[in-house]
C-alpha cells in the first residue's frame, strides 16, 4: 500500500462539488478586501476612471491561462498544484522549484492578510467597544483558529468560508445595485471605464498589478483534486466560474463606484482618499447609498473577509506540504492526516510559521499595513506572476511530449500567448514594486531576491535528495 492510498495519509474522498471548490477560491481572493482596498489605490496611482477596464483586462488574461491549465488538469493528478503541472512539463527538479514558489507565494499572502486582519480587528475593536488592543494579538488568535478549522474536516472550513464569502457579496452586490438604481442608466459611460484609450490612460500597470492581486488563488482549484468529486470535471469547471466571475464581479462594483463619483471626478476623490484613509473611498459610498449600517457592516465584514482568506490559504499551503511530502520533498511527518482525514502536522506546521513570521513585526514595532501587509502582499504578487509563466511553459512541454490532446489552442496557442502577457505584466510588477510595497530600495532588492532564491532551494533539495529522478513525469490516468 502507498503513502498516497494509506488511511493515515490520505485525504478525503469525495468531499465537495464544484460550489465547494468556489468557496475555497473567493474566499482567497477577498471581494471585499480587494474593494475597501485596492480600489481606491487602482484608481488613483493607475488609470483612474479606467480602473474597471483593468480588472476586465487582467480577467481575460487569466483566462487565457485557465485554458491550458485546465486542459492538462484533466490529464494529471493535481493534488500538488503548480508542482504537479510544472513536474508533469519541466522535470521533477523544476517541479520542485515551483512547488518552493508556490509556498512562498501563499505563505506571502497569508502573512500579510495576518498583519492587515490584525490592525483592521484591532481599530474595530476600538471604534464599537471603545477597547484599545494591540494589532498582534487579533494576528495570533486568527491564526490559532485557523489551526482548529485547518484541522478538522474539510466540509467544516468549506461552510464557515461559504457564509462569510456570501455575505461581503451580497453588501456589495446591494451597493452596484443601489448606485445603478440611484444614478440611472443615463449616468453609465461604458467608453470611460472600458474604452481602450481609458484602460491605458495614467498608470495602467500600477491598476494591472492590482487587479491581479484580487484574483489570487483561482488556480488552488486543481489542489483541492484529491478531495472533489469527479476533479476531472469538478477542477475546469470551477476554475473557469471562479475566474469568469471574479473578474465581471469586481469590474463591475468598481464601474458603480466610478459612476457614483463620475468619471470625471473619481480620480481626485481617490487622490483624497488616498491622502488619509484609502479604505473611505469604498466605505463613504456604502454608507450613503445604503445607509449607515452598511458602512458598519463593511468594517465587520472586511475582517471576516481577511479571515476567510487567511483560512483558505492556510488550507492551501498545508496540501501543498501533504503532496510535497508524499513525493519525498518534504518531512514525511507532514503528509500524516488525522481521524478527520485533514492534513493536521502541515496545518500545525504552517500555524507556526505564520505566528514566528508575525512575532518580530509585533516585537520590532513594525507598522503591521505599512510592513508585513505590503511587503508581503508584493511578494506574492510578483511570485505568482513567476509561477504562470513557468506552468504555461510546463503546459506547452507536457502536450509536446504526450499527444494526447490535437487541439493545438488549448496545448500551445493559448498557453504561449499567456506566458507571453505574463512576462509583460511580470515586467510591470517589477518595474513598479517599489509603489506596490512602499519599501526601500534594500526591501526591494531582498524581497525580489526572493524568488530565484527559493526555486533554486527547491531545485537543489531534489538534486540533493533524488539526483535520479530529474526527468521524472506524471503518468497520466488510464
Amino acid at each position: 500500500m502507498s503513502n498516497a492510498d494509506s488511511p493515515r495519509t490520505s485525504l478525503k474522498r469525495n468531499a465537495f462539488g464544484v460550489p465547494g471548490i468556489l468557496f475555497f477560491v473567493l474566499s482567497a481572493q477577498a471581494p471585499l478586501t480587494s474593494i475597501v482596498g485596492a480600489a481606491c489605490l487602482a484608481v488613483a496611482m493607475g488609470n483612474g476612471a479606467g480602473a474597471p477596464g483593468a480588472y476586465l483586462a487582467v480577467g481575460l488574461v487569466v483566462i487565457l491561462f485557465a485554458v491550458g491549465f485546465t486542459t492538462i488538469t484533466r490529464h494529471l493528478d493535481t493534488r500538488g498544484g503548480f508542482f504537479a503541472v510544472i513536474r508533469a512539463g519541466l522535470g521533477l527538479r523544476a517541479g520542485a522549484g515551483g512547488s518552493l514558489l508556490a509556498l512562498l507565494s501563499y505563505n506571502a499572502v497569508q502573512f500579510a492578510m495576518d498583519g492587515l486582519l490584525g490592525a483592521s480587528t484591532s481599530g474595530l475593536v476600538s471604534r464599537l467597544a471603545g477597547v484599545e488592543s494591540p494589532w498582534w494579538l487579533w494576528s495570533l488568535l486568527s491564526i490559532a483558529l485557523v489551526l482548529f478549522l485547518g484541522s478538522r474536516k474539510v466540509e467544516l472550513g468549506a461552510r464557515v468560508l461559504a457564509v462569510l464569502v456570501a455575505a461581503e457579496l451580497v453588501l456589495l452586490t446591494a451597493f452596484a445595485i443601489g448606485v445603478l438604481v440611484s444614478r440611472g442608466t443615463g449616468a453609465l459611460d461604458v467608453a470611460a471605464s472600458f474604452g481602450p484609450s481609458a484602460v491605458l490612460a495614467g498608470a495602467p500597470g500600477i491598476a494591472i498589478m492590482f487587479a491581479i492581486a484580487s484574483m489570487f488563488g483561482f488556480e488552488s482549484t486543481a489542489i483541492y483534486s484529491t478531495e472533489a468529486r469527479d476533479p476531472r470535471r469538478t477542477v475546469p469547471r470551477a476554475t473557469y466560474v471562479a475566474v469568469t466571475l471574479i473578474a465581471v464581479f469586481l469590474a463591475f462594483v468598481t464601474w458603480m463606484l466610478v459612476v457614483y463619483y463620475g468619471a470625471g471626478s473619481v480620480g481626485e476623490a481617490a487622490g483624497n482618499a488616498l491622502a488619509s484613509d484609502p479604505a473611505v473611498f469604498a466605505l463613504a459610498p456604502l454608507e450613503n447609498v445604503l445607509g449607515g449600517w452598511a458602512s458598519t457592516a463593511a468594517d465587520v465584514l472586511l475582517c471576516t473577509s481577511l479571515f476567510a482568506g487567511v483560512l483558505a490559504f492556510h488550507n492551501m499551503i498545508t496540501r501543498y506540504f501533504h503532496a510535497m511530502a508524499g513525493s519525498n520533498l518534504f518531512p514525511a511527518v507532514l503528509e500524516r492526516t488525522n481521524r478527520h482525514q485533514a492534513p493536521a502536522v502541515a496545518s500545525l506546521a504552517q500555524s507556526l510559521v505564520a505566528a514566528a513570521v508575525v512575532a518580530p513585526f509585533a516585537v520590532l514595532g513594525l507598522d503591521p499595513v505599512a510592513k508585513l501587509f505590503s511587503w508581503f502582499s508584493g511578494l506574492a504578487v510578483a511570485t505568482l506572476v513567476v509561477l504562470y509563466i513557468l506552468t504555461s511553459a510546463a503546459v506547452i512541454a507536457y502536450f509536446r511530449r504526450h499527444r494526447v490532446e490535437p487541439n493545438r489552442w488549448t496545448t500551445f496557442v493559448a498557453p504561449a500567448l499567456a506566458a507571453v502577457l505574463m512576462l509583460g505584466v511580470l515586467a510591470l510588477v517589477v518595474n513598479n514594486f517599489g509603489i506596490l510595497t512602499g519599501g526601500s530600495s534594500l526591501t526591494v532588492v531582498l524581497l525580489l531576491a526572493a524568488i530565484p532564491v527559493a526555486f533554486a532551494i527547491g531545485w537543489g533539495r531534489v538534486r540533493a535528495q533524488a539526483p535520479t529522478q530529474g526527468t521524472t513525469e506524471v503518468v497520466e490516468p488510464a
